[in-house]
């Protein structure tokens, strides 16, 4: 439910209700099916959404979800990819990676699980990037802030596929280019240790992970002002009008392109 939110939010809108459809088979038990609609009513009730309708269907195959998000805004604050202009700032909210972090975390304890009798997993320290994973939280309150100062995106995107990804996403809705610094993406004290923990580079956790479901945006350099107290907000890069140059900068000053590395749907 709170993914499909996050795509409401990143259009600057306010999701409103959505519908649930939902297909098991005779191996999920009655209790397991009474605790996933608890938790759709929780989801429901911390963005303060209906649940209007839906369909529920038996499976031969195991379990099938499928949400619908329906929201609303006005037609002068919708924000859709393609607006972003030559010298808009790039932001981002939040902290990245984390999400990512706590996948390989799970599926490294999981190994250590199953590679004997008696083995248990510990993931002491790490509570942080675990909820980042396994329950992720819509930017609610990031959009009534946008509203409550007027702050205007030109585009955005919330951080599903990774900020590579996204990013580009943007740039070719846009037609445009940019610059992101290394030395600028916020990362939380749990990633960064993680990834020297498994010995990767925390920036490609942000860059590649993907599932943080933080808001990627841009506005104009006039909008600075605005956004510059919210601790919330980061300020990562910036707009190019030439779509060649897409481009990470590097914190010693080297220059790498940026690739879409992060999750594709359709890929093989």
């Amino acid at each position: 439910v709170v993914v499909n939110l996050s795509d409401i939010y990143a259009m600057n809108g306010i999701p409103k209700q959505i519908t649930f459809s939902l297909a098991i088979s005779n191996k999920i038990s009655l209790k397991a099916t009474e605790d996933l609609y608890e938790g759709i009513k929780l989801a429901c009730d911390n963005y303060n959404v209906d649940l209007v309708g839906g369909d529920t269907s038996s499976s031969l195959t195991g379990m099938l979800i499928s949400v619908t998000a329906l929201g609303q805004a006005s037609m002068g604050e919708v924000t859709y990819r393609n607006k972003a202009g030559n010298n808009d700032l790039i932001c981002v909210t939040g902290d990245l990676g984390g999400a990512f972090a706590g996948l390989q975390l799970l599926e490294r304890e999981k190994k250590v699980f199953e590679s004997g009798p008696g083995n248990q997993p510990d993931m002491k320290g790490y509570s942080y990037i675990l909820e980042k994973q396994l329950k992720p939280e819509a930017r609610k309150e990031i959009i009534e802030l946008f509203h409550k100062f007027d702050i205007k995106p030109s585009s955005m995107i919330d951080i599903s596929d990774g900020l590579s990804s996204d990013i580009l996403h943007i740039c070719n809705a846009s037609k445009v280019g940019c610059q992101i610094f290394e030395n600028k993406i916020p990362l939380h004290d749990e990633t960064v240790r993680f990834a020297e923990e498994i010995n990767i580079n925390p920036i490609n956790l942000a860059l590649n992970g993907g599932e943080d479901y933080e808001l990627l945006f841009t506005i104009s350099p006039e909008q600075y002002e605005k956004i510059k107290g919210i601790p919330e907000i980061k300020q990562i890069g910036q707009i190019n009008k030439n779509k060649s140059e897409r481009h990470l900068i590097l914190s010693g000053g080297d220059t790498i392109e940026l690739s879409s590395q992060g999750w594709n749907p359709l890929k093989n």
